[in-house]
């Protein structure tokens, strides 16, 4: 009985410290650097939520071993509500991956919400004179020791989708990873790299100037933004990837406070300024409960974990 009265006291206190949420300045983190989907979706929200909450929401950018230093720390923050942050898909990754991991994405924080996906595409540097997935895989087969596939990073999305694409497609060709997006773009267009399997929304405007040349999508189905280019399932069936990104508080913030953190983002992502700015992009808008956001995080745990390790990915 005593147990029972204790629970409901706190349960109550809980309930009263949550109708005050927030009180004072909310820290949101982004592990990840500035110019990304990741960061942009997440200072947009935030200045939505910072007006309905009536308190600021200070976005900090601590990019660092693919987000993996920022995710530790903030794996022990204090579950009070007042520090937030930006998962995006290496968070459900980065620990099959990087060694000195320090937390369980799982286990160690509270989802609040799926914010948006970002379907990717393939695209050749028009130079190679490829047209469509037929003559890019005739080439990369023919001269795989010339053949290569750029990517931003080595845990990133985009590497796990060229994994994910060689071990579909049967190929072996070069990886070239680099330290960043901006680097591996210019390698693209200037022709030292032929191909990248990239987040649409990177890549859209040079697809759009004939600098680039789209050969499929990540997605299951054709997207509106490139609605003549087909899916890479449509040749080997099965293929699905995407970047995403979500929102997540330690594990132990109490459930009222998530809650109001998944009304006031979901309200957020609703909001036609924001559909108009990311879809325009090829951006998909989600949202979603935090039970649904933690499902999602399980499956693609689930699935990328196999492919990291049957293509044998460690990063030191």
């Amino acid at each position: 009985m005593k147990k029972t009265f204790i629970a409901l006291l706190m349960a109550c206190s809980s309930c009263l410290f949550a109708q005050d949420y927030p009180t004072k300045p909310i820290k949101m983190i982004v592990p990840y650097p500035p110019g990304g989907v990741t960061d942009m979706a997440t200072r947009a929200v935030s200045a939505k939520m910072s007006e309905a909450f009536g308190q600021a929401i200070i976005v900090e950018n601590q990019p660092a071993a693919g987000g993996v230093v920022a995710t530790n720390a903030m794996a022990k923050m204090p579950a009070d509500g007042y520090t937030l942050m930006s998962a995006f898909d290496s968070f459900a990754t980065n620990p099959f991956m990087y060694k000195g991991v320090q937390h369980d994405p799982l286990k160690d924080f509270a989802p609040i919400s799926l914010m948006v996906k970002s379907p990717q595409v393939l695209v050749v540097f028009p130079g190679t004179g490829i047209k469509n997935m037929a003559d890019l895989l005739k080439m990369a087969r023919a001269k795989a020791d010339h053949f290569s596939f750029a990517t931003p990073g080595a845990g990133t999305s985009s590497r796990l989708s060229t994994e994910l694409f060689k071990q579909y497609a049967g190929i072996d060709s070069t990886l070239v990873t680099y330290k960043g997006g901006s680097q591996a773009m210019t390698d693209l267009l200037g022709g030292q790299v032929n191909a990248m399997i990239v987040s649409v929304s990177l890549v859209l405007q040079h697809i759009q100037s004939g600098r680039l040349t789209p050969i499929a999508v990540s997605s299951s189905k054709r997207i509106a933004q490139l609605p003549d280019v087909p899916p890479i399932a449509d040749t080997f069936p099965g293929f699905e990837a995407q970047s995403w990104t979500g929102m997540v508080a330690p594990v132990g913030t109490p459930k009222a406070i998530i809650d109001k953190l998944n009304a006031a983002l979901l309200k957020a992502l609703n909001s036609s300024e924001f559909k108009e700015k990311f879809t325009s992009q090829g951006v998909e808008v989600v949202g979603s409960s935090p039970d649904g956001f933690a499902d999602w995080m399980n499956k693609e745990s689930l699935k990328w974990s196999q492919v990291i390790k049957q293509r044998k990915i460690s990063i030191e």
